[in-house]
């Protein structure tokens, strides 16, 4: 009865840890920036190799910030390099709190995390490495109370 029971637990402890799985995850990179200042000239690199230009993905960028942040929204200038060495270069804005103050996202302690659509439902078009760049656009050369900017790339459904 016991080897029963074990056999039982382990079953359903297998089942959830299963379930809990992210299948739609293709790519997740985080990276730490100085929470006591952030650059605008420190770029955070990210590689991604592509290998299937059929393959529909959603791409987001993850931030996590102090509740010291002193803004409500951060932009970020992101320069991708394809695998061919053309560049092109975007700018995000996030927005991190409602009009009322209130911090957006789940905030957990000190910290609140966010997760953005950069580029919904995009292909591709050259199979090879890509490299991203991540810096802020903001006004101030020094930015503090960021703690990470990461990229997700997810299947799209």
């Amino acid at each position: 009865m016991k080897t029963l029971v074990r056999i039982l637990i382990a079953s359903i402890t297998l089942l959830v840890v299963a379930a809990s799985c992210d299948r739609s995850q293709f790519y997740a990179q985080s990276r730490n920036v100085d929470e006591h200042g952030w650059s605008s000239t420190e770029r955070l690199p990210y590689d991604i190799e592509i290998d299937d230009t059929n393959q529909i993905y959603n791409f987001l960028v993850d931030v996590r910030i102090n509740t010291s942040y002193p803004y409500s929204n951060t932009f970020f200038f992101i320069t991708t390099t394809f695998p061919d060495g053309s560049i092109a270069a975007d700018t995000m804005e996030c927005p991190l709190a409602a009009p009322d103050g209130q911090w957006l996202g789940r905030r957990t302690g000190r910290y609140v995390d966010n997760r953005y659509y950069f580029r919904k439902n995009i292909r591709f078009p050259q199979t090879g490495r890509y490299h991203f760049d991540i810096s802020h656009g903001m006004r101030d050369d020094s930015i503090t109370g960021l703690k990470d900017v990461g990229i997700r790339l997810e299947y799209a459904k």
